[in-house]
């Protein structure tokens, strides 16, 4: 199977998360400290570096240390090929899979 199933799978796979998702959301507005996110959810610190780990592997967060804090942004260059992949595999084809699968008719 191609990488790029792969790779868009697993940034379905961390945004699946309705947390993760939120923190998404919340990041659309820009760069917050990881103190900011956690203030907005009732979990422990250790949990937030987890769901922010995932985020961070699947390429849908950046981060940035400045002293003692970590600042998160979304990684909006990686979710507009995303987001163009996505549309890509959804969208109507003359080249459709299904054709080289030989599922269509």
């Amino acid at each position: 199977m191609e990488p790029i199933y792969f790779d868009t799978a697993k940034i379905l796979k961390a945004i699946s998360d309705p947390k993760r998702l939120r923190i998404v959301d919340m990041l659309s507005c820009g760069e917050l400290c990881a103190c900011k996110i956690l203030e907005a959810f009732r979990i422990t610190q250790p949990t937030l570096s987890h769901d922010m780990k995932v985020l961070l592997e699947a390429g849908v967060v950046k981060d940035r240390r400045e002293g003692k804090n970590t600042y998160y942004a979304l990684n909006r260059e990686h979710l507009a090929d995303f987001e163009r992949t996505l549309m890509n595999i959804m969208k109507p084809k003359a080249n459709c899979i299904c054709h080289n699968e030989g599922c269509c008719n």
